[in-house]
């Protein structure tokens, strides 16, 4: 008997399709599938708050940088002007009255710190430091007790020349509207009067 023909065989199925990939929005989808979104209210915390701005940053010696480059320029913060027995110095426009008046010791002297034995660095941490307590304590006129000199090397006033700058400079300025050598009675050419902005400006 002759034998049946054997149907052919189906062809194979196509492959599947690659699999597509999953964009950022898929993913965050199935991430966040299910979550549900908290209100704020009672026993519920909030987000931290956002952190402080840092510090400014501040060293020592940017001051007296920053000091040489407005005297070179031209825009130092302080008129200034000294002999070799008195220093002088104003924030600009401030009237020249009311520096004639401090020179003449007409402001009533409210404190003063004596500088005496001190070195360069302790002085201007000691004036640092009065300068910003008189003021928040609503003092007007201070005096600055720094010596002549006498028994420094080769009897040079060094604390006499560090105040005339440190007074003119941001750090110290930010509290001063002017200074003036004193009168002999209060100390004269060993010290000087600082007549202080008032606390808060």
């Amino acid at each position: 008997m002759p034998q049946a023909k054997r149907p052919a065989p189906s062809p194979p199925p196509p492959p599947p399709p690659p699999a597509r990939a999953a964009s950022d929005d898929d993913l965050w989808a199935s991430a966040t599938s299910g979550v549900e979104r908290l209100e704020p209210g009672p026993g519920r915390a909030g987000p931290p708050p956002p952190a402080p701005p840092p510090a400014a940053f501040w060293h020592p010696d940017l001051d007296a940088i920053r000091a040489l480059e407005a005297l070179v320029s031209g825009d130092a913060p302080f008129d200034l002007a000294d002999t070799d027995e008195f220093i002088e110095g104003r924030v600009p426009g401030l009237d020249v009255g009311i520096v004639r008046r401090l020179r003449r010791g007409e402001f009533a002297v409210q404190g003063h710190i004596d500088l005496h034995g001190m070195t360069r660095e302790e002085a201007k941490s000691a004036v640092d430091a009065f300068l910003k307590k008189e003021r928040s304590a609503g003092k007007r006129c201070v005096l600055l007790v720094h010596g002549r000199g006498l028994h420094s090397k080769d009897q040079v006033p060094i604390l006499k020349d560090a105040l005339k700058h440190w007074l003119a400079t941001a750090r110290f300025g930010r509290h001063v509207l002017a200074f003036a050598t004193a009168r002999p009675v209060d100390g004269g050419a060993g010290a000087i009067y600082v007549l202080l902005r008032r606390a808060g400006r």
